[in-house]
């Protein structure tokens, strides 16, 4: 028979996590985590294979967060309604452990959690009539549009900047020359009230619209006389 499980998968997952948001992602390591749980590094092979099962269980732990979202699919609901649930879902889980995006980007086949989780938005653009090509060009435009804006607001943009930082950054626009970057000096001065909350619903807003009004070639509400451009 054999010896019972020290760990549980949850216990493995946030004690990898813990490390990563604390120190980075090369701060884990077999060793580092099983000094995190009390235990030496030849126990953890018992329940992950190297760098990879590492990798895994960091995935595995942000995307629990939006879990709920992949599991509640009514079959009916609105595709629109349906995909800024998970996208919004997804980018609140994912703004959270900023040093995991890398490994979502590069493991969107390779963990069971971001396997549901691509199936769960696939199924709600599929609703939007879209198949093949089209299926993937949304499904692209909206997971790229979650994790891009995710690390745009790690890279500190205008509007997430502390408040100091936020008026040297707008003093420093406003002495632009005007004649040449009129729109960097007006985005700065907007950027100054907004959040990231507000321009990542209203981004979202701009993608659905879009996708919305460029119908996929054989969704049923595509009017007989729209060309695709």
């Amino acid at each position: 028979m054999p010896a019972p499980r020290k760990f549980s998968r949850e216990q493995l997952r946030t004690a990898a996590l813990s490390l990563v948001d604390a120190h980075g992602l090369a701060a884990l390591t077999m060793r580092s985590l099983a000094a995190a749980l009390g235990t030496g590094a030849m126990t953890i092979y018992n329940y992950v294979d190297g760098r990879e099962g590492l990798e895994g269980l960091l995935v595995e732990a942000v995307l629990a967060d939006a879990l709920p979202a992949v599991t509640e699919h009514p079959e009916d609901a609105d595709w629109r309604i349906e995909t800024r649930r998970l996208a919004e879902a997804n980018w609140r889980a994912v703004r959270a452990h900023p040093d995991v995006i890398p490994l979502i980007l590069t493991r969107r086949i390779a963990d069971p959690a971001s396997l549901e989780h691509g199936e769960a938005l696939l199924r709600a653009l599929a609703r939007s009539g879209r198949r093949g090509a089209d299926l993937l060009y949304a499904f692209r435009a909206v997971t790229g549009f979650v994790t891009g804006f995710a690390q745009a607001e790690l890279a500190g943009p205008l509007s997430i900047a502390p408040d100091e930082d936020v008026r040297a950054i707008t003093d420093r626009a406003r002495a632009l020359p005007a004649e040449r970057f009129p729109y960097l000096i007006e985005i700065a001065g907007a950027a100054a009230a907004s959040t990231p909350e507000i321009e990542f619903h209203a981004g979202l807003d701009v993608l659905i619209a879009g996708l919305e009004s460029r119908p996929s070639a054989g969704n049923p509400e595509r009017s007989a006389g729209q060309d695709r451009v």
